[in-house]
């Protein structure tokens, strides 16, 4: 497909949700979208229910794909073996920085490998410059490892990423229209086995071609 073609299937995509945040396609959610309520946590004021029928994510690797409105946003991508609210999350990867506007898919996540066989909550928020922003998917954990959405799993042109030092979106402010800032601090020692993992394969910057984002899991 060229880049045209590509382009021209993502205008539909932002005019559904106009310019409402972010939605979350993958995992599925198994609710309505609800832009209203998408700065409710932890959810978007979704009730998420885990059940037989949730989404499978191999622990080892997996995918997360959105579509975002704003053209700057800080990332987090959390994970949780708790299946009603109040949940216990855990942070998955340090903090993803954004430009850009269109699809974004990370598909280089990974869980705690005892995790597998367990049913939880795949949490991803987004601070941008009208505050927190949630979204969240049932998901069925499971051994292996797997990029899960294949070739679906793409970026749009120009979208960009960096891995931040950040291991907390407490950190991440907005100022001002379309900019934002994030804090120098050093992620603690105490980081999860699953940000670990993910930040394996993806030192440094994300940023830099399709080359170098294929090499990071932001393959276009």
């Amino acid at each position: 497909m060229s880049r045209f073609i590509k382009a021209l299937t993502v205008v539909p995509l932002l005019a559904q949700v106009g310019m409402c945040h972010f939605e979350l396609f993958w995992p599925p959610t198994g609710v309505d979208f609800n832009e209203d309520t998408e700065g409710t946590g932890p959810c978007g004021g979704a009730d998420i229910v885990v059940n037989n029928a949730s989404q499978g994510v191999q622990v080892g690797r997996f995918a997360v794909h959105v579509l975002s409105t704003h053209p700057e946003g800080h990332w987090q991508f959390r994970g949780s073996l708790s299946t009603e609210a109040p949940y216990n999350f855990t942070d998955l990867t340090p903090v993803v920085h954004t430009t850009g506007i269109g699809e974004f898919c990370l598909d280089y996540l990974s869980a705690p490998s005892e995790w597998a066989g367990r049913q939880g909550v795949i949490q991803v928020i987004d601070v941008a410059t009208d505050g927190s922003l949630y979204q969240c998917a049932p998901v069925s954990f499971e051994s292996g490892s797997n990029s899960t959405i294949g070739s679906t799993c793409k970026n749009a042109t120009g979208f960009s990423a960096d891995w931040t030092s950040q291991t907390d979106l407490g950190a991440a402010t907005t100022t001002g229209a379309g900019a934002a800032s994030t804090s120098s601090t050093e992620p603690s020692t105490s980081t999860t086995s699953g940000l670990a993992a993910a930040i394996t394969p993806a030192i440094g910057s994300l940023v830099g071609g399709v080359a170098a984002m294929a090499a990071f899991g932001l393959g276009l």
